[in-house]
C-alpha cells in the first residue's frame, strides 16, 4: 500500500496539480491586492466613495444584534466579476501566444529529407549493375 500510494504522488498529474495550486494562491494574493488596492478605489470614486462593505441591516436591538451584511455580499460579487475578468484576460493572452507559435510551427517549410534507406540502396544496387 505504501508503493501504491509513492507511485501515485510520484506521477506527473500529482505534481502539476500541486504545483498548480502553490502559483494558483500566489496568484490570488496579487489579484486580491489589484482588486482591493486600485480596483475598488476606483469604483468608490465613480459610485461617490460608497463603501458597499459597510451596508448591512442590524437584526435586532443591542451591541450583540445579528447584521444582515448585504454590503459584503455585494463586494465579494464585485471582485469576483473583476478576478474572472482578469483571469479571463489572461487565458486569452495564453491562448493566443499558442495560436502564433503553432502558426509559426505551421508556416516554417520542413527541412528537406533525404531519399530513405530503400532508396539509397536501390541507387547503389544500379550503379554497381551499371558499372
Amino acid at each position: 500500500m505504501i508503493r501504491e500510494f509513492r507511485n501515485f504522488i510520484a506521477r506527473g498529474n500529482v505534481m502539476d496539480m500541486a504545483v498548480g495550486i502553490i502559483i494558483g494562491a500566489a496568484f490570488t494574493a496579487i489579484v486580491k491586492s489589484l482588486v482591493n488596492d486600485l480596483i475598488n478605489p476606483v469604483i468608490g470614486l465613480l459610485t461617490g466613495g460608497v463603501d458597499f462593505s459597510a451596508l448591512g441591516i442590524r437584526l435586532g436591538e443591542g451591541e450583540d444584534a445579528a447584521i444582515f451584511a448585504y454590503g459584503s455580499f455585494i463586494m465579494a460579487v464585485i471582485n469576483f466579476l473583476i478576478i474572472a475578468f482578469v483571469v479571463f484576460m489572461l487565458v486569452k493572452g495564453v491562448n493566443r501566444l499558442k495560436s502564433l507559435a503553432e502558426k509559426e510551427q505551421e508556416a516554417a517549410p520542413e527541412a528537406p529529407k533525404g531519399p530513405s534507406e530503400v532508396e539509397l540502396l536501390a541507387e547503389i544496387r544500379d550503379a554497381l549493375v551499371n558499372r
